[in-house]
């Protein structure tokens, strides 16, 4: 705050001259755990106190539970799949007025440039977006990405005021073996925030991931390791997006063991438009951690000043004099259905639709080699490596498995699916290609550009002709996600935007979501959860046990391809 704002919002404390005041709220103190009744006063969107107060411009609460905004504590915006304007719109509906943003999807793609558009598409949103710099581009050395980006390239974002610090280190092997170029990037960034990604690290190796500087987790599947973070330090997300459902677990002993709450925040990570319009937001989290037993204002603590503390946002994540005026008024605290939002001290209504550039850096992102004949052929030698998907959870397992062959190669089933990674931004023709289990397709594939984090094409069938098919179409509409059954395009979402997010306006996005859906359910099953979701993160080799990049089929516990 300017000193300017700052007089001002003095002066017209003492003066009681307020220009919105909320009155006979239920307001939500996260600093002593308490709810007081009264009113509260709102100038210049800077809350000026709370108590009893007359304004230009009244709202009567009428008794409703007025708690600060919500913040998400870790997501990227490209896995909405919408540009940030249309991506704002939809969480601030749901009573989420800040979020801590990782571009590291786009930085994948295009490098510094995807990091700058992101910058300058959220500079005059309502909604407050600040950016952590990716630490991993790429995640590993193990695919290939579009660019490769190293700390003197992350330095001169040091000065941009809405950056605050370091993404999640996902590349904790490089970390606990004290690789130089990490230790460049972690050293960059020692004063501010730096975030952790280290599925199922413990022990020694946890030990060395805390003292080489990540300070948080959102990557927990059990409570001991949960635990053992915790003990450790760390300031931990409990997460739920579209694929991440094993939080809920995690809740429930927490509330059971009476844990203490201040170092725990809420976060998305990835979640799609449709979920969100349909479950809520960081909304949908404090319903769950209620329903798992978490005291409500502890859950609403985790959704507010927890986060604010943890990024060191001054004057964020409370309702107090001299705190910015984002707040959301909630019918109760258990259900948590949003009645008015204000972002700024400003009543959040609709955000109108901008024209956006076009920026041809941005917007030609996928570059594939021609499809060589056999490019989708996979040998088979005696039983072979098969990626098995668990229900609820990114996590994959290992099996080896006899698979049904003809003529010497792998012939899929509909139980048994051919799953292929192209190499996507360098035009090398590089094609992984491997076996996928726990998803059903008949006669029909599915593909995406989307897929974590390099976001080369990934695309899984039961045959190659539709296979193909799915990858020429994905090509002609510069990224996307297909459906495609019989050669035929049954539904289509281009993402011009780095093929990673789409420049519609945020209703169509939404149709076309449900659209992908419903084709995919004509030819195919999946119980658990968002199909697409999960097709996004078979690629991605730093989350246990097995993944597949355009190298191959990889075992991440090992750190070693497989075939």
């Amino acid at each position: 705050m300017d000193n300017y704002r700052l007089r001002n919002a003095i002066l017209n404390a003492t003066s009681k001259n307020a220009a919105l005041v909320i009155k006979n709220a239920n307001i939500v103190n996260v600093f002593t755990g308490t709810i007081e009744h009264g009113d509260v006063a709102v100038r210049d969107g800077i809350i000026l106190g709370i108590g009893d107060y007359a304004g230009r411009e009244e709202i009567d609460a009428h008794g409703a539970f007025l708690c600060p905004g919500l913040i998400d504590g870790h997501v990227h915006i490209e896995s909405s799949m919408a540009h940030p304007s249309r991506f704002a719109e939809c969480v601030l509906k749901q009573g989420t007025t800040t979020v801590i943003a990782d571009p590291h999807e786009i930085a994948n793609a295009c490098g510094t440039d995807g990091i700058q558009y992101m910058l300058d598409q959220t500079e005059w949103l309502p909604l407050s977006v600040f950016f952590m710099i990716p630490s991993c581009v790429p995640c590993t050395s193990f695919e290939t990405s579009g660019a490769k980006l190293v700390a003197s390239d992350m330095e001169p974002f040091l000065s941009q005021k809405r950056v605050i610090g370091l993404g999640e280190v996902m590349d904790y092997v490089a970390v606990v073996t004290g690789d130089g170029e990490m230790l460049d990037k972690l050293k960059l960034f020692e004063r501010r925030p730096i975030d952790g990604h280290a599925p199922l690290l413990f022990g020694d190796e946890l030990n060395a991931y805390c003292i080489a500087g990540p300070k948080t987790d959102h990557e927990c599947s059990e409570y001991g390791e949960f635990l053992e973070k915790l003990r450790r330090g760390m300031r931990l997300h409990l997460r739920l997006g579209s694929a991440c459902r094993g939080v809920e677990e995690i809740m429930r002993h927490i509330a059971e063991d009476k844990l203490p709450t201040r170092r725990m925040l809420f976060c998305t990570d990835d979640k799609h438009l449709g979920d969100i319009e349909r479950e809520g937001h960081i909304n949908y989290i404090l319903r769950r951690a209620v329903a798992n037993g978490i005291h409500p204002i502890e859950a609403v603590q985790m959704a507010t000043i927890n986060a604010a503390e943890t990024y060191g946002l001054q004057r964020y994540g409370a309702i107090a004099p001299g705190y910015r005026a984002d707040m959301v008024l909630f019918d109760n605290l258990k259900d948590f259905n949003v009645q008015m939002v204000f972002s700024n001290g400003i009543r959040f209504e609709h955000h109108p639709d901008t024209l956006l550039k076009r920026d041809p850096r941005i917007y030609n992102s996928v570059h594939l080699a021609p499809r060589k004949p056999g490019c989708l052929d996979l040998p088979v030698k005696g039983e072979m490596p098969v990626i098995n998907l668990t229900p609820g959870e990114l996590l994959t397992n290992l099996s080896f498995e006899t698979v049904p062959e003809k003529d010497g190669k792998f012939a899929p089933t509909p139980e048994l699916l051919k799953a292929a990674v192209f190499e996507r931004h360098m035009s090398s023709g590089r094609v992984g290609v491997g076996i996928l289990k726990g998803m059903r397709l008949e006669n029909g594939a599915i593909a995406s550009t989307v897929g974590h984090d390099s976001h080369n094409l990934i695309v899984v069938g039961d045959n190659d002709e539709d296979m193909l098919a799915a990858v020429d179409a994905l090509e002609a509409c510069s990224g996307g996600f297909v459906v495609v059954s019989q050669g035929k395009i049954l539904s289509q979402l281009p993402l011009p935007i780095a093929g990673l997010m789409s420049d519609l306006p945020l209703s169509k996005i939404i149709e076309r979501q449900e659209e992908l859906l419903a084709a995919f359910r004509t030819i195919g099953e999946y119980a658990d959860g968002d199909p697409f979701v999960t097709l996004s993160f078979i690629a991605l080799p730093v989350i246990p046990h097995v993944r597949i990049t355009d190298m191959g089929v990889f075992n991440v516990s090992k750190m070693e391809f497989i075939q």
